[in-house]
């Protein structure tokens, strides 16, 4: 009995040896993980503009959002991703020239108006007119190139799997000084107040514009029902109104009775007169507003920074026109479709898509963009997408406008192009744009909205009842 006793207790100890044994072992077994190709390929999910206006004025603002899709390499690590610029095609270039935004985790990247001009820099470009290239051409114009590429973990060492996007060539062009100094647009100090634009004070006056002529002014300016005066640095110890109703700007004077409308108020300072007229520039076409029959026309902003007139507009297949006040009287098409304005010329043949339209009067000529145009949706609009949204304008660069929103008891956000890839809310309530942040609840009213992107690490909005 006692040998029996004594076998088993010797094979116990030997399995329990063993257990142990292979325990240490596999202790020192580390899970490995096969890094796979990407399940897709990483591409650009933004559309790009055909032209990126550059110039030191505009330095702060985002010059392009590039956005790209995710990918999965098929293992439990984060992927990253990498943005990537070059003055060359080869990505060889001196790397002052050069943009990398460093390891991201997000699948989107700014840049700015300001580092696109240190690479304008490197292509040799400035903004005088007097200057050109080595073949007598004005070396305003250059090309630019960017990629993104995605990789696991740090996506380095021996066994590093990435992918990248196609090089995309975006095309740059420095804003040409082409105005004598001191006769440059610039907002001035007098603007319009009153009942018949912003109660009398209770936000920002409408700013006048300087001219050409010293002591003449200029303001774009949609009015109320109601009166209105002109005074200088939105307070009242200069103001003028006009006693008599003759035209004459009279220091102090009466109230101007104004009715509701888009106008045009120019002030005279040399001989004390001043102007109202009705003025108001919109795209009319089967592209748009079938003719003016489905609706207004899209109204077009001033951009005293170019001189130019500005709309962000969603359009159809078909054609359209640019014409004034929102009747034939004057009109204007492109007879030869060369980008030229041609008093009562031939329509214009568009396809559907998002677009900045750009009326350049000085030059007798329009440009239409593809690009990137921010609108308003949500319950308090458009019950989140059932109608179209209600499209913004970049009105100065980096500043959105939408002008006499009708909002009702709701939530609201602002997306791009109609689409969520892109698009803000206000995670706080604190007036600070949020990607991706809470909706932002609304009371019904009349509204103008303003979109604030001039700070790129804290846009900002805002919303005026009128």
């Amino acid at each position: 009995m006692k040998n029996i006793k004594t076998l088993i207790a010797r094979v116990l100890g030997v399995v329990m040896a063993l257990t142990v044994f292979s325990a240490c072992e596999n202790d020192d077994l580390v899970p490995e993980f096969t890094v796979q190709p990407a399940s897709e390929n990483i591409a650009f999910q933004n559309q790009f503009l055909t032209d990126y206006l550059l110039s030191k004025e505009t330095s702060a603002n985002i010059a392009e959002r590039f956005v790209w899709n995710p990918v999965d390499f098929g293992v439990p690590t984060e992927i990253s991703y990498q943005l990537e610029g070059s003055i060359s095609e080869n990505f060889d270039a001196d790397p002052e020239f050069e943009f990398d935004s460093g390891a991201l985790s997000e699948t989107n990247a700014s840049v700015s108006v300001d580092q696109l001009l240190d690479m304008a820099a490197g292509l040799e470009l400035d903004d005088d007119p007097s200057t050109t290239d080595s073949s007598g051409k004005p070396n305003n114009v250059g090309t630019v190139y960017f990629k993104v590429t995605a990789f696991a973990g740090s996506g380095q060492g021996t066994d590093a799997t990435s992918t990248t996007s196609d090089v995309v060539a975006l095309t740059i062009n420095l804003v040409e000084k082409t105005v004598e100094a001191g006769t440059a647009t610039e907002i001035s100090t007098w603007g319009v107040v009153g009942s018949g634009y912003n109660d009398w004070g209770a936000f920002a006056d409408a700013p006048f514009y300087t001219t050409g002529t010293d002591g003449v002014y200029v303001a774009y300016v949609n009015l109320l029902d109601g009166e209105i005066k002109f005074r200088e640095n939105n307070d009242w110890t200069n103001n003028f109104g006009d006693t008599g109703a003759d035209g004459t700007l009279d220091a102090g004077g009466d109230n101007i009775a104004v009715t509701a409308g888009d106008y045009k108020i120019t002030l005279n300072l040399n001989d004390n007169t001043y102007t109202i007229e009705a003025y108001t520039w919109g795209v009319v076409g089967s592209g748009y507003n079938d003719w003016g029959g489905a609706g207004p026309d899209a109204k077009f902003f001033y951009d005293y920074t170019t001189d130019t007139f500005k709309v962000g507009v969603e359009l159809i297949d078909g054609e359209i026109k640019f014409r004034l006040n929102n009747d034939w009287g004057t009109n204007f098409g492109d007879t030869s479709a060369d980008g030229t304005l041609d008093n009562g010329g031939d329509n214009i043949v568009v396809t559907a898509g998002y677009y900045m339209i750009t009326l350049d009067f000085n030059a007798g000529t329009y440009t239409m963009e593809p690009g990137n145009i921010y609108g308003v949706v949500g319950s308090g609009y458009n019950d989140w997408g059932a109608t179209n949204d209600f499209m913004f304008t970049e009105v100065n660069p980096g500043i959105w406008i939408a002008e006499n929103v009708t909002l009702i008891d709701g939530e609201i956000k602002f997306r791009v192009n109609e689409a969520w890839d892109i698009n803000y809310g206000d995670t706080g309530a604190d007036g600070v744009l949020d990607a991706g942040g809470d909706n932002i609840a609304v009371t019904a009213g009349t509204y103008i909205i303003t979109l604030d992107f001039t700070d790129e690490a804290s846009p900002t909005y805002s919303l005026i009842a009128r």
